[in-house]
């Protein structure tokens, strides 16, 4: 599971059970949502710590590489033909296509003679 999803279950669950502490108690709903969400905030603070640090390494590898392929991208675009075939994804596709297209045709030729004798 996602770092970012299991940290976001896990405020929303302490959300719920904060909420399910202040529904005895006779105050207007919307006041017991606002007093629900400040506790569950100031809880998740201590709570959910290694979750939370969990999330922000995973977020801070995802721009990382997002940072890289955009770098990478401007290289391209300037003229650097390392950095244009490093990433050349529709060629790598291309070529990967072709080499399937190859040995479904190899297939059908096999069965095709298959069938003639």
């Amino acid at each position: 599971m996602s770092p970012a999803v299991k940290y976001t279950l896990g405020r929303l669950g302490l959300f719920v059970v904060a909420l399910a502490v202040l529904l005895p108690f006779p105050l207007n709903f919307l006041v017991k949502v606002m007093v629900a969400f400040a506790v569950s905030a100031v809880l998740s603070l201590v709570l959910l710590r290694r979750w939370r640090d969990q999330m922000a390494e995973h977020l801070g590898s995802i721009a990382a590489k997002r940072t890289a392929e955009k770098d990478r991208l401007r290289s391209a675009l300037a003229g650097d033909e390392d950095a244009a075939a490093a990433g050349d994804r529709v060629a790598a596709a291309d070529a990967s296509h072709e080499a399937g297209e190859k040995a479904d045709e190899k297939a059908g030729s096999e069965k095709a003679a298959d069938g003639r004798s």
